[in-house]
């Protein structure tokens, strides 16, 4: 059985982009990114499989998707619910897959043991520095809580104009139908301006998904910062 080559990613700052940690691996500057040649994609989604068969078996589908165009995963590293299956999906299509994983979830013995890498972390903030840190693109399969905070706060980043990524929701079988109807709402009453709801990207085609990713165009202005002022 492969190991995965087995890392730690500690790092000295919160800062989401950009991050000069100490773990020894590549880094994508995201004033650079050119999306068209996404290199690598964070996915977030359910540690459960939810109640509905299609919910695996397109995550899996995604992960196949992902190593037939050469993109790789960055994702939780765990081998449980869609997570492992994205996972799953991706190495049974020879792609590359690296997983990012605190150390307090390792010691529950639900680390996949089939990646490429995995990168041990000390905390929940510090995982989703990394994986922001290592990715071109964020997609965000069903889940729950954690799979809506850490989505969130990738396109809260984006919208403060701290990277340039796409961010993107694969709305399987209408799982987001609702939450894309709040987030009309928050336009609606003013809480949320239209170029800023412009940037979520939803599909339940992963094909059609993945195309519009590699022609995201960020907005030109942040909401108040740019990464300069960090």
């Amino acid at each position: 059985m492969r190991q995965p080559l087995l890392r730690s990613g500690r790092s000295k700052q919160t800062i989401p982009p950009s991050v000069k940690g100490n773990c020894r691996v590549q880094q994508h500057n995201s004033k650079n990114i050119k999306t068209k040649n996404m290199k690598r994609v964070t996915v977030f989604c359910g540690s459960s499989f939810g109640s509905e068969d299609i919910y695996k078996s397109q995550a899996a589908l995604l992960g196949q998707t992902l190593a037939k165009q050469n993109i790789e995963l960055v994702y939780g590293g765990a081998n449980v619910g869609l997570m492992g299956a994205v996972a799953d999906g991706v190495l049974s299509g020879g792609g590359r897959v690296i997983g990012v994983l605190p150390n307090f979830l390792k010691s529950k013995e639900i680390a996949h043991k089939q990646l490429t890498e995995l990168i041990l972390v000390d905390s929940m903030h510090e995982r989703k520095t990394k994986m922001n840190e290592l990715c071109d693109g964020v997609i965000a399969l069903p889940g729950g809580f954690g799979t809506l905070e850490e989505f969130f706060e990738m396109l809260t980043w984006g919208q403060l104009g701290l990277h340039k990524k796409p961010i993107a929701i694969l709305n399987i079988d209408g799982f987001y139908d609702s939450l894309n109807n709040l987030i009309q709402t928050m336009v609606n009453k003013g809480f949320l301006k239209e170029v800023n709801q412009q940037m979520l990207l939803v599909s339940d085609n992963i094909e059609e998904l993945l195309d519009k990713m590699k022609n995201y165009v960020a907005p030109t202005v942040g909401k108040w910062i740019s990464i300069e002022t960090v």
